[in-house]
């Protein structure tokens, strides 16, 4: 039986009356997205029609997931909201703090020994509260949900990004930051503005080399890394029903990369068959009977146009193997133009490793085809010329792929096996040579490909792609290696061609384990004590945020001006940092490690105002906090894309940054500052950007009137004594104000004024 059916079954026994009364509220037939949103109001039964892109919106989600290394600081925060149990269903997965660099059993030992202290936390703070606590080596988070918890027409929130690979079984699974978080699991609404649609009809099917990663892959292309902010994507057509449930969570997953709030699927006999096979056959029962609620009304999917606020098309019969970066998610290659599009840009086109699985593409369909290709190369004496590894989604995964005989394959191809982790996704790699940071090339089925974000190195280009086509790549060892049309020279001297992939949608013999890794909590945890040492380098209770002082701020020192891209890995980066995510002050030393300064094209390079001189970031901040001294951080486009962390909003407001002033700000980045009480500001007009000048103080006028829809004043004075003045915008609403004027939403929950 399923996790949390009651509270599954009482969901659709309400969600029939609710999708009616939602219908006659908003006047016409509903999308999906429309259908659970509507039923997920805090206020119940519906009766407002909201306006998309501008209503700011109270939400009921169902349940909350945390992993790791976000998990420390939401904790940390929901232990000073004063309740004595989690008011959502909530768990906790432990898959961030695991290096990747020998094999599974050796890493997961390592990392038992190396996070001790974590994971006792986690454990217990889990235990205490009501959470569910999910051990090392269980699996990522995104597969054990899709495994255990998601279900068909329900919402979810989770503290990373890859939350929406829920979408895969038809839920509205949206990422967040801590705070938000805390805030459900202490029984309070969670606020989201009314998102835009995006319809992605599918027509045809799948075919040879093609797979559902090529899908998001191609969409990446056409709406780049910001083309999906503020939007839900709906996917649809008879191209939807024919992807098994896991290449749609694959979809949904990457809809992260375009800045999505989320991606969806209507309920189909594909989520059926997976919710029965892995052992949750009443859920499915239940889903059916409610299947027409599931799904769009009919008028939706016959005139998209009509409904959706912007509607693409891709045939899958048309589509193409792609592969997408380097350096970016969203610059899409078909793979029959990449030996031009390489060479016209001096891209490294020999391979040095491929790597597999992760949250996006670890299902067993995945494996089982990147396997078959795996077998091919051994038949037809083909010895891989690139590194070749795996990392398993899941213990359940793990234990039915090696039940199957798949382990062995890719071991004869001399494939090296991962934990059940994030690993080298998130820069827990521990990558021989990546120190001496030479140019080279990988390729991953991963969905983030960052500069420096999977091993540290800035000249690493990697790629990504479905597994089937980085098993082919790695296999030829040439990013240029079309498997539609080229041959390999084999160990004999033959030439020979790798045939198209195959494999199982869902395992034969049913899915396996002999120990998921799940740790129930106590019915009754009143009596377990929850310790942290107050020498901790690993963990430390928080401190509120002082209260906004009632005043304009004045004299702002510019901290940094960022220079193009800067994601939530330049702001705050992961990999060996991963460890001080529970620890604030510590974590505070990598403050925007990774932006580039525009007055001196450096990275981690700024003026320090008080004497002159250039150094790190974080350490000029910390001399401004010490004087007390407030800054000013100045971004480009998109700025905070990438992963949900709240260390990136919660490091400035840590080291007294006051405000953040961008041309525009990705969605989950934007929520978190405001949540830390952090002015979260964007140019009324981008040209203003270039008025800001390295030495300038900077003032922000009209706080003392601060209200929504009206913009604030930003004043500069320049060092040689002239000034500039122009509007900036925000999107705070009025209870947002009051978080600022509290100093955080936390503030507001506790009662810390």
């Amino acid at each position: 039986m399923a996790f949390d059916i009651d509270m599954i079954r009482a969901r659709y026994e309400k969600l029939g009356t609710l999708v009616k009364k939602a219908r006659e509220v908003v006047g016409r037939p509903l999308t999906l997205t429309e259908k659970i949103l509507y039923s997920h109001l805090w206020e119940g039964t519906p009766s407002s029609n909201f306006e998309r892109g501008k209503s700011y919106v109270d939400f009921a989600p169902d349940r909350v997931a945390m992993q790791d290394a976000t998990a420390q600081m939401a904790l940390l925060q929901f232990m000073s909201a004063g309740r004595s149990k989690v008011a959502v269903p909530s768990t906790v997965h432990c898959d961030h703090l695991i290096t990747a660099k020998i094999g599974s059993s050796e890493d997961l030992a390592t990392a038992s020994t190396e996070n001790k202290e974590v994971y006792d936390f986690l454990s217990s703070v889990s235990n205490k509260y009501g959470i569910g606590f999910w051990k090392p080596g269980a699996g990522i988070i995104h597969q054990v949900v899709l495994e255990n918890y998601a279900f068909p027409g329900g919402m979810m929130i989770g503290t990373d990004s890859h939350t929406v690979n829920a979408g895969g079984l038809g839920m509205v699974a949206i990422g967040v930051g801590g705070a938000d978080a805390c805030d459900v699991m202490a029984g309070l609404p969670w606020e989201l503005k009314w998102p835009k649609l995006i319809g992605v009809k599918l027509t045809g099917k799948l075919n040879g080399w093609t797979s559902s990663k090529d899908v998001i892959l191609k969409v990446a292309g056409i709406l780049t890394v910001k083309g999906g902010t503020g939007a839900i994507v709906e996917y649809f057509g008879e191209g939807a029903s024919s992807l098994s449930c896991t290449g749609k969570g694959t979809i949904c997953n990457m809809g992260a990369e375009i800045g999505a709030t989320t991606s969806t699927f209507a309920y189909d006999e594909s989520m059926e068959r997976y919710l029965r096979s892995t052992s949750r056959g009443d859920i499915a029962d239940l889903a059916n009977g409610v299947k027409e609620h599931l799904t769009a009304d009919p008028e939706v999917y016959a005139n998209p146009d009509k409904f959706f606020d912007q509607v693409i098309e891709i045939n899958l019969s048309d589509l193409e193997p792609h592969l997408n970066g380097p350096f970016t998610p969203d610059l899409a290659t078909p793979i029959s133009k990449m030996k031009e599009e390489a060479k016209k840009n001096g891209w490294p086109t020999k391979v040095e490793v491929g790597l597999i699985g992760s949250c996006t593409n670890s299902s067993y369909e995945d494996i089982s085809r990147a396997a078959s290709l795996a077998n091919q190369a051994a038949e037809k004496f083909l010895k891989p010329k690139a590194e070749f590894t795996i990392t398993p989604g899941s213990e359940l995964v793990r234990f039915t792929i090696e039940r199957d005989g798949y382990i062995k394959v890719f071991e004869k191809i001399g494939a090296k096996v991962f934990a059940n982790a994030c690993g080298p996704c998130i820069g827990m790699w521990s990558r021989v040579g990546a120190d001496k940071k030479e140019k080279n090339t990988i390729v991953h089925s991963f969905n983030r490909n960052f500069q420096s974000r999977n091993d540290g190195n800035p000249n690493t280009y990697a790629f990504v792609a479905s597994p089937e086509l980085v098993t082919a790549l790695a296999i030829a060892g040439d990013l240029t290696f079309d498997p539609n049309n080229d041959t390999l020279t084999n160990e004999k001297g033959e030439k020979v061609k790798l045939d198209p992939p195959n494999g199982d949608e869902l395992p034969k013999r049913g899915f396996d384990v002999n120990d998921p890794g799940y740790q129930a909590p106590a019915a009754d945890g009143s009596n377990i004590q929850v310790v942290v040492d107050p020498k901790s380098t690993r963990l430390q209770l928080l401190a509120p945020f002082i209260k906004w002082e009632g005043t304009d701020l004045k004299g702002l020192n510019l901290l940094i001006k960022v220079k193009g891209k800067c994601t939530t890995d330049h702001i705050s980066m992961a990999g060996p940092w991963l460890k001080f995510r529970g620890h604030l002050d510590n974590i505070s030393n990598n403050l925007l490690i990774g932006a580039t300064n525009i007055f001196n094209e450096k990275i981690n390079s700024v003026k320090n105002q008080l004497d002159g001189s250039y150094d790190e970031v974080p350490k000029v901040q910390r001399q401004y906090k010490a004087k007390g001294i407030g800054s000013i951080v100045i971004g480009d486009e998109n700025y905070g894309e990438g992963s949900s962390r709240e260390h990136a909003a919660m490091e400035p407001r840590f080291l007294g940054v006051r405000a953040v002033l961008v041309k525009s700000f990705a969605r989950i980045h934007e929520t978190n500052l405001k949540k830390q009480g952090m002015l979260a500001l964007t140019f009324a007009d981008k040209a203003d950007y270039d008025k800001i000048q390295e030495d300038d103080k900077i003032d922000i006028i009209g706080l003392t009137d601060f209200k929504e829809g009206t913009p604030l004043t930003l004043a500069l004075h320049h060092k040689d004594g002239s000034k500039d003045e122009f509007k900036v915008n925000h999107t705070y609403n009025a209870q947002q104000i009051e978080w600022f004027k509290a100093g955080s939403a936390l503030n507001l929950i506790g009662g810390k004024k």
